[in-house]
């Protein structure tokens, strides 16, 4: 599967008094995107609250790299970092290019599905599974591991 993309336009609301976007617009953009993603996959907000399923995040480490102002051009991408064996942890990176393709930001997030009836993580449905594993990997992708520091 192709690289999943969305191009944006900061906005005013966007930005902190410095004049350029502003840290938590960062984090937006990419959650916007990731949802997004899973939305074209067929796993909309109502096919979450009819399975009674839900992504929880556990980290989240943005890093900036290079200014984006007032009505520039975003390109965000999501792709995935990471799964363990039963597709119940994962990781995904996205990367903030502005026009000219140079990185503007990165925001990785360490996650898992959690059964909201139960308040306890859970296998996703095999759906959900097969479109994490076919998503477009990261160049940074390595397996979870039972055991691994991010699977404690």
């Amino acid at each position: 599967m192709p690289t999943y993309e969305k191009t944006y336009t900061a906005i005013w609301a966007d930005m902190d008094p410095n004049g350029h976007m502003r840290h938590s617009a960062y984090t937006d953009y990419a959650a916007h995107t990731r949802v997004d993603f899973l939305a074209k996959q067929g796993f909309t907000m109502q096919y979450f609250a009819e399975h009674a399923l839900g992504p929880i995040l556990f980290r989240e480490d943005t890093r900036f790299l290079r200014e984006v102002k007032m009505g520039d051009e975003i390109t965000v991408t999501s792709e995935v970092a990471g799964l363990n064996a039963d597709g119940s942890r994962w990781r995904i990176v996205h990367t903030i290019k502005k026009p000219d393709g140079i990185v503007a930001a990165t925001v990785t997030v360490d996650g898992a599905w959690l059964d909201l009836r139960r308040r306890k993580l859970t296998v996703p449905p095999p759906e959900i599974a097969e479109a994490m594993a076919t998503a477009a990997r990261h160049e940074s992708y390595q397996d979870i591991v039972k055991g691994d520091k991010e699977e404690k």
